[in-house]
């Protein structure tokens, strides 16, 4: 197997590690017992477990930071906002459906989760709700909203109603699927819209 591609086996090894047994299931013997290899091939690519959970804490975030940009544009100038916030809501859940490994380490994540994990979720949260916000506001500017929104609690509210969202599909795929999310979020804005 080539070099890049063995270091994404371990890291997806560990990814699956974690979300089985916690973080306080992973060692470099669980690594290697999941990817079906030795130590020494891990140690081949990784010096020492903190190296190899640093990349996959790297991946991970890149990714989801990555699907998150896509889902909330940065300016949807001349679109529906009740379609773009919708349209969102459903795109952020089947992202959530394309890597449920790696949204179920930040949405429901396993016991003894680290610190730094934490504070990189919570970064990006931050982010991703200020996204939201600014799209809310744009859309008071131009007066496609009810200029009576608060724009913090409506970003935090779409965020939270989002990241929930996310934790039913990861455990209950078959009762919530992001088109029933998408149809919901759409039918109480319209209402708010026209309230």
């Amino acid at each position: 197997m080539a070099p890049a591609a063995r270091r994404e086996q371990l890291i997806d090894a560990a990814l699956d590690v974690i979300v089985e047994q916690g973080y306080s299931g992973v060692s470099i013997e669980a690594i290697a017992r999941r990817a079906g290899v030795t130590r020494p091939v891990v140690y081949d690519h990784f010096p020492n477990l903190g190296q190899l959970l640093q990349a996959l804490f790297e991946r991970e975030e890149r990714i989801s930071v990555e699907q998150l940009e896509r889902v909330v544009p940065e300016e949807p100038v001349g679109r529906d906002p009740v379609e773009v916030l919708a349209s969102g809501v459903r795109q952020f859940l089947e992202a959530v459906a394309s890597r449920p490994t790696t949204w179920r380490i930040i949405l429901l994540p396993p016991e003894g989760t680290p610190a730094i994990v934490r504070d990189h979720v919570e970064t990006n949260r931050a982010r991703t709700q200020g996204r939201i916000a600014q799209l809310v506001a744009a859309a008071l500017d131009r007066r496609e909203l009810p200029g009576k929104l608060d724009v913090e609690l409506t970003g935090w509210a779409i965020r939270v109603l989002s990241e929930d969202a996310g934790r039913t599909l990861l455990t209950d795929p078959d009762r919530y699927p992001p088109e029933r999310y998408e149809r919901f979020v759409r039918e109480v804005l319209t209402l708010v819209m026209s309230g």
